[in-house]
């Protein structure tokens, strides 16, 4: 397959690379120029099979666009974040091709956006695939995936967050919230995940339980809930004790050491099943 990476920042468009490579695909990466990591260059250089990496602004649609044409791409992923802060901001004045496409939009959010550019995306012979296609041994299972279970009270909070992270993920505020003796201690809005943790610890201090979960329909080509050893160490330094993730809808990086680590910081992590997801 002739596959596109389009590549924000962290270790998910590493990890896409490398399994893409792993399944013997041609790959070529669009980064954001604003957010890609630099180590990426060095990453597609490596092996028997150097991938062209093509580092483009946001808003610049029409030359990511070319990028992947020219370099006949059938298929394409998202991997890796860009700040929703700077979604609507730009690394550069937008091209007619994106001013275009954003007249369009009846709802100026992350998802109608994204949505909007896969299906030009399509109209150009592009299938924008599953983001975690390739990599779904990284979901979260269902059930404890920690050595210690959580306690009653902490499986207490958690069953009270679930009803209000489902209806903050509904509205299409933020998807993690972190909660406290059956109280909304902190909600995610664009800050991310590990700052809503932070800001919770200093809220309400140690015993917080942080709730992570899919919207109702959450499209799996992008904007996927992913975490890592990063949100484990920053649970550690919050003193929160109990992570609850939707089992196969979210990413869980360096999946055994995160759970490695949860086990030495004494984190109980949980998947909420879901249905179609079994252990």
């Amino acid at each position: 397959m002739k596959l596109g990476l389009l590549a924000g920042n962290g270790r998910f468009p590493f990890l896409v690379l490398e399994a893409a490579r792993s399944l013997g695909h041609d790959v070529t990466i669009v980064a954001v120029k604003e957010e890609a990591d630099t180590d990426l260059e060095a990453a597609a250089a490596a092996g028997p099979a150097p991938a062209p990496i093509h580092r483009v602004s946001l808003g610049q649609l029409g030359t990511c666009l070319q990028v992947l044409q020219d370099a006949g791409v059938t298929h394409a992923v998202m991997a890796g974040q860009v700040k929703h802060a700077k979604i609507f901001g730009f690394g550069s004045m937008p091209d007619l091709t994106f001013l275009s496409l954003i007249k369009k939009l009846a709802t100026r959010n992350t998802d109608a956006l994204i949505g909007a550019v896969a299906d030009l995306m399509r109209e150009r012979g592009i299938q924008l695939v599953d983001s975690t296609s390739l990599l779904q041994p990284l979901l979260a299972t269902p059930g404890v995936m920690t050595a210690r279970r959580p306690t009653d009270a902490e499986t207490a909070s958690l069953a009270f967050g679930y009803r209000m992270a489902d209806q903050i993920a509904a509205l299409d505020i933020g998807q993690t919230i972190a909660v406290k003796h059956s109280a909304v201690v902190a909600v995610e809005a664009m800050e991310g995940t590990d700052a809503v943790i932070a800001r919770a610890g200093d809220l309400a201090g140690a015993g917080v339980a942080i709730v992570k979960v899919a919207k109702p329909k959450q499209d799996m080509r992008f904007d996927v809930p992913v975490v890592g050893i990063p949100t484990i160490q920053v649970m550690a330094r919050a003193g929160a004790t109990v992570l609850s993730l939707d089992a196969g809808k979210a990413l869980m990086f360096d999946k055994a050491r995160m759970i490695a680590a949860a086990d030495e910081a004494g984190i109980a992590i949980v998947g909420r099943a879901s249905a179609g997801v079994t252990a």
